[in-house]
């Protein structure tokens, strides 16, 4: 949590990336303090210091939990903005919450809007038949064999100095298990059905450099988000995955 002195103007409630956790938002969250907004990020099931680390819990317990924080943040701070924030798999967990909410608003506040950070939303039917295959046997016949290369080596950032640090955190997961990947295209099949139903304002933001993320994904769930006149979408040519994490972050 990152705290200012008095009543924030704004909340922001932050979900990390696949493999990441949430220490991930320090840097961003100081910058947002500094413009009265307080941030809020915790450790999603099977990543840093949540219970279960690389074991995926599925869609489901991912969604309930960022309800339940939405629930707890909107709670603190009455009357004030809040915003979600996703980034990769975060921005997964946001639209498939988003669609949840969509379906059943009674389940938690609606936030004032939703800022996603290149957005896992590289579904199923975008990785081919072949890929499809591969991904099933694997994650039926070894479930348990690790998974490489990981993000880290498709350079996700231009800041070397900070992808060191990531590279030798412990909390960063750097060899999942077949099956999290599995269960993180779940994930992403989830958030592609879920763009449309969004009620939300939002804010997409996507580096060209992304190798993560290609953009073909990008722009298939770009064309199924909901064209708001309170929305906006913003492209770096020099940006990479780790946008808030960039050089030019």
């Amino acid at each position: 949590v990152a705290t200012n002195p008095g009543r924030p103007r704004a909340v922001i409630l932050a979900l990390h990336g696949f493999g990441d956790y949430s220490g991930g938002f320090e840097e961003p969250a100081e910058t947002w303090a500094a413009q009265g907004i307080e941030t809020y990020a915790y450790d999603q099931r099977g990543f840093g210091d949540a219970p279960h680390r690389g074991r995926w819990a599925g869609v489901d317990a991912m969604v309930d939990d960022t309800l339940a924080a939405l629930r707890l943040v909107t709670a603190r701070h009455p009357g004030v903005p809040i915003y979600l924030a996703g980034e990769s798999m975060g921005g997964a967990v946001a639209l498939a919450t988003l669609g949840r909410l969509a379906e059943t608003p009674s389940l938690a506040p609606m936030p004032a809007g939703t800022v996603l950070i290149g957005p896992a939303v590289r579904s199923r039917d975008t990785i081919g038949g072949l890929g499809r295959a591969g991904l099933w046997l694997a994650a039926h016949l070894a479930p348990w064999h690790p998974v490489g290369p990981t993000s880290i080596d498709f350079q996700p950032s231009d800041n070397r100095k900070m992808l060191e640090r990531y590279s030798k955190d412990p909390k960063v997961l750097r060899y999942p298990r077949t099956d999290l990947v599995w269960g993180l295209v779940d994930l992403m099949d989830a958030a592609r059905q879920a763009a449309p139903k969004i009620t939300t304002p939002y804010l997409l933001l996507y580096g060209l450099n992304d190798k993560i993320v290609p953009e073909g994904p990008m722009r298939e769930v770009i064309a199924r988000l909901p064209r708001r006149p309170d929305s906006r979408l913003a492209f770096y040519a020099q940006g990479y995955h780790m946008l808030l994490r960039d050089l030019d972050a």
